[in-house]
């Protein structure tokens, strides 16, 4: 007679989702270079010979993580907001699903955001997924905009973009060490900073130094 663990027989589909979500916490927890894939098999519930075997090494393990709590977050924020809405709501609705996000993966953000920076090759899969939100926050704006009969230039939208990445991905470091904040209430704070002088720049009001 068998001595041996005995697993439930899932949906291959099933099992993946609970390796990843193990993989997630457990890299989260310890990075990278400490995190093992006993630590992680044994998490999910199954044999590490069957994480390798659906997953692959650690590193395909690791960005397999990366695409799917990656692609969480960009698939929350684009599918927050109407095209047709105006350009201050699109971006309130887009901050809000980005905070939601956050604040319902913590594990998930300390993996792309924390985990992953510095870490070859992983900081380039990190750096792709940036440029791509920072692409998702210029073409709402730059949409909206347009819908108004208004358009500014390309490298003042790219500024007013990076400048509303960055700051939402600071605040929302913080949002991840504070499990007491509401996302949603944070997404309100982020709101009144950003746009009370992003809304005043995409209408064309500037500062300017004086002489």
């Amino acid at each position: 007679m068998s001595t041996g663990p005995a697993f439930k027989r899932l949906p291959r589909a099933v099992r993946e989702q609970q390796m990843l979500d193990a993989a997630v916490k457990v890299f989260s927890r310890r990075g990278f270079h400490a995190a093992s894939m006993d630590e992680i098999a044994e998490d999910a519930g199954i044999s590490k010979p069957m994480v390798y075997a659906y997953l692959g090494s650690k590193e395909e393990l690791f960005v397999a993580c990366l695409h799917r709590e990656g692609t969480r977050m960009m698939e929350a924020i684009a599918g927050a907001a109407a095209p047709d809405l105006p350009a201050d709501e699109r971006l309130w609705r887009g901050l809000r699903a980005f905070f939601g996000f956050v604040g319902a993966y913590r594990d998930g953000w300390a993996v792309l955001y924390r985990q992953a920076r510095g870490e070859q090759p992983f900081a380039g899969e990190l750096a792709t997924m940036r440029a791509r939100l920072v692409e998702v926050v210029a073409g709402m704006l730059d949409h909206a905009l347009r819908a108004e009969g208004r358009e500014i230039a390309a490298i003042d939208l790219d500024v007013v973009a990076y400048a509303l990445v960055g700051a939402s991905e600071s605040l929302a470091d913080w949002l991840a060490d504070h499990p007491e904040a509401d996302p949603e209430k944070t997404a309100t704070r982020m709101m009144n900073v950003a746009w009370l002088g992003a809304g005043q720049l995409l209408q064309g009001v500037t500062w300017r130094p004086q002489q």
